[in-house]
């Protein structure tokens, strides 16, 4: 049997991850509306949400620091999922909150956030974030990780193809979008395109329904 990785570290390049906490609500959340100039605030994480996250679910929430100052976070919560019926809008799934439908015994770790700091992109902090996620999985015994991928690369597109066109021309190589190329790269396979996903003006609120399974699960209890 294949050995597993040894552990992320927490602390590299000057930057450590921590994992939520009320003291980082404020900034987390001025850092996700910065990050989405074009989502509607209403459906962003917000202190609430983030609060709400530190309380219930701290262990899914990774915060990236620089010294003091929040420069990437990544937030999730477990959950079921039924493939057969994919399509759905984050704020409805994910409930009050975005923790109301968490369960610690779900099998699915649903990622509800990943940003990064304009000013810290292209220092492979998005992959630390994925490793530390799928990390947190195998450690739990979950099946795996899925999510709604942003699709910013369709802003420029969407009048000249459809959302599923465009997810299949990233899923082929044939197009790179700075999200999805990227999770794909990360093991991740796109399932289908989610309408309405969550509103946003310049992609008209498309999305891509992400998937990455756990190689150690062992089709057991999930359970703590």
């Amino acid at each position: 049997m294949a050995q597993r990785a040894a552990p992320i570290p927490r602390e590299r390049d000057g930057l450590r991850v921590v994992t939520v906490r009320d003291d980082l609500v404020d900034e987390c959340a001025r850092l996700e509306r910065a990050c989405f100039p074009h989502a509607d605030p209403a459906e962003l994480l917000d202190e609430r949400d983030i609060a709400a996250s530190a309380r219930i679910f701290p262990e899914g929430f990774f915060v990236v620091l620089d010294g003091d100052r929040v420069v990437a976070q990544a937030a999730g919560v477990f959950v079921e999922f039924d493939f057969t019926r994919p399509q759905h809008r984050i704020v409805e799934f994910v409930g009050e909150f975005q923790c109301a439908n968490h369960r610690d015994d779900a099998p699915w770790y649903y990622g509800t956030d990943m940003v990064v700091a304009a000013s810290h992109r292209g220092r492979g902090i998005a992959r630390w974030l994925y490793d530390l996620r799928k990390e947190l999985v195998m450690r739990r015994g979950k099946r795996g990780i899925i999510a709604g991928a942003h699709l910013p690369g369709f802003a420029a597109e969407k009048h000249r193809m459809t959302a599923e066109a465009y997810i299949g021309e990233v899923a082929s190589g044939a197009r790179f979008d700075p999200t999805l190329s990227v999770q794909l790269r990360n093991g991740f396979t796109a399932l289908c395109a989610l309408e309405d996903y969550l509103r946003d003006t310049a992609t008209d609120s498309w999305a891509a329904l992400i998937r990455w399974d756990n190689p150690y699960f062992d089709g057991g209890s999930t359970a703590p």
